[in-house]
């Protein structure tokens, strides 16, 4: 497979080639290998992935892979696609307050019946956690515009692949799920990201989508 089709193979007809190739960005960026975020970058061009979804992700990147990788994916991007980035942000001039009721709704969509107990299981870790975890991650990066909660959830599905975090990917899984994927599509994100994984993280990523979907083949699977 050339590193150009990276983004867009294995997806199995259950993603189109553009939420492919914006999955296969992510991936890339928690791997923080910048060959194949200009690679990427390139094919995202091609399939005519809207701007804004990129600089969703990238903005929601800082959660999952930290500022450091998203700061290099985004100076890629930047380099790769000569798009310059927006003058000015809406989410200046908004309240916390807002972020909060947001963020509220929108992890309680990811997590479902599991919400509640998520809330206490963080609070029990540290409060600041579970306030950081609402405001700043679920309401003022999760629930911004440009890019919806399903997509949003596949690419944080094959970033914390990448990592290899299996608690996180469970939860993720399922929260993708939540926001309207297919099995067949989560099934399609770990294909994609593929050739990213290491052994271990790749062994994880197939275990836990069995968990969560039930089935015991891997993605990519001829049996």
């Amino acid at each position: 497979m050339r590193e150009s089709d990276a983004g867009a193979a294995g997806n199995g007809g259950t993603l189109d080639a553009v939420t492919a190739a914006v999955i296969g960005f992510a991936s890339a960026t928690a791997l923080g290998d910048e060959r194949r975020l200009a690679a990427r970058s390139r094919h995202a061009l091609v399939v005519a992935v809207p701007p804004v979804w990129m600089d969703e992700l990238l903005l929601q990147s800082v959660l999952m892979v930290g500022y450091p990788r998203a700061l290099v994916a985004a100076a890629v991007w930047r380099q790769v696609s000569g798009i310059r980035a927006p003058a000015t942000d809406q989410s200046f001039a908004e309240s916390g307050e807002l972020w909060r009721q947001r963020g509220e709704e929108t992890c309680g969509v990811v997590y479902g019946a599991n919400y509640q107990r998520l809330r206490e299981n963080v609070r029990a870790l540290h409060p600041a956690l579970d306030a950081w975890m609402i405001t700043e991650g679920y309401g003022r990066v999760l629930s911004r515009p440009g890019l919806d909660l399903m997509r949003r959830e596949l690419c944080t599905i094959a970033q914390i692949a990448v990592l290899g975090s299996p608690h996180q990917l469970h939860s993720h899984m399922r929260g993708a799920l939540h926001a309207g994927a297919t099995p067949g599509m989560v099934a399609a994100v770990l294909a994609i990201a593929d050739p990213d994984l290491a052994e271990g993280a790749r062994e994880v990523a197939g275990q836990t989508l069995a968990r969560v979907t039930g089935t015991v083949k891997r993605p990519g699977s001829s049996d």
